[in-house]
């Protein structure tokens, strides 16, 4: 059956599914219960499901975390809710000391099927700890799963991918995009979450997209084919591990390649992507690859947000770049 839904609804259906196939899932994060979360994802699953299973913590990062790995080791499979991105690092040392290492610790004996929700990525007119984009910090870190939706489809199957993967999984939400509306088809399952997705064929150059900036990119495509140029688009999806064997086939017939992302582009995912595809495919590249992404600072304030964040001009720039070569 397919429905339209916000991408956040389409989360919200995606956990309402986890919790009703798995008597072991449980929820737990700050408000989520009788308030249904600050952007109400969690909305109406405590009357569902009860308070033993869609848990108000305290208010303390570090223990939700550190909570959720002693009860994955006992068997459930908690999905824990950061309420914004800059509030995960009090729980920093938990994912990547603990949580990311008990399956290796213990050779293979033990697994933390634990996921966790990080609402990510600025546009939203809010401040530092609440518009930054934290990702390429955990990709660093082996043992974790990192993957992020774009789009209402996505968002319904791979939160409950997530919630079946016996590895912990970082599920970045893209807030900016909650309210997008989009065809969620609930009979047929989304591509495999850890694989990325061309979401627009081309055959002139390649933007690699993730998250929020999907449709960006996606727009940037449709400006960019009014000067006849065919720019193809990929969803990357999965940020660890990164697809990039589609990534490579698509450098490969375009020639050109641009990576964006909101977070800084020094240390970025980008950075890995441009070297990886280098190697792989330096003989088929007309042009450098080039990335598009923030500024090496702090997050800024809201009224100049917009001149930090990549958008389509910004986009457009760097395809002039590389066709100039």
């Amino acid at each position: 059956m397919t429905t339209t839904m916000t991408l956040a609804k389409a989360i919200t259906s995606g956990l309402d599914k986890v919790l009703e196939t798995n008597d072991k899932s449980l929820l737990m994060g700050e408000d989520i219960g009788r308030l249904g979360g600050v952007y109400r994802i969690t909305d109406g699953l405590i009357d569902k499901y009860g308070e033993h299973r869609v848990i108000d913590s305290p208010l303390g990062e570090a223990g939700i975390v550190g909570t959720a790995v002693g009860m994955a080791l006992r068997g459930f499979s908690p999905l824990v809710e950061i309420q914004f991105d800059g509030f995960v690092f009090p729980a920093f040392s938990q994912i990547t000391t603990q949580l990311a290492k008990m399956h290796a610790r213990s050779e293979g004996r033990l697994t933390t099927p634990v996921v966790i929700r990080i609402p990510y990525g600025g546009g939203i007119g809010s401040i530092e700890h609440h518009s930054e984009s934290p990702e390429a910090l955990f990709a660093h870190t082996a043992g974790l799963r990192i993957i992020t939706p774009s789009n209402a489809h996505d968002a319904y199957w791979m939160i409950q991918q997530a919630a079946s993967c016996q590895d912990p999984v970082i599920f970045f939400e893209p807030k900016r995009r909650y309210w997008l509306k989009g065809e969620v088809d609930t009979g047929t399952p989304a591509l495999d979450a850890f694989k990325a997705q061309v979401v627009r064929p081309g055959t002139d150059a390649t933007i690699v997209a993730y998250g929020p900036l999907v449709p960006i990119a996606l727009a940037a495509a449709d400006a960019a084919l009014e000067d006849g140029r065919s720019i193809e688009v990929i969803d990357l999806r999965s940020l660890s591990p990164i697809d990039f064997d589609t990534i490579t086939e698509s450098v490969q017939k375009t020639g050109r390649l641009i990576v964006t992302h909101e977070a800084p582009t020094f240390g970025g995912l980008g950075g890995e992507i441009a070297a990886r595809i280098t190697e792989r495919a330096f003989l088929s590249l007309e042009a450098p690859v080039l990335r598009v992404g923030g500024f090496h600072m702090p997050y800024p304030i809201s009224k100049v947000e917009s001149q930090y964040l990549p958008d389509i001009d910004k986009l457009l720039e760097a395809l002039d770049r590389s066709f100039a070569y």
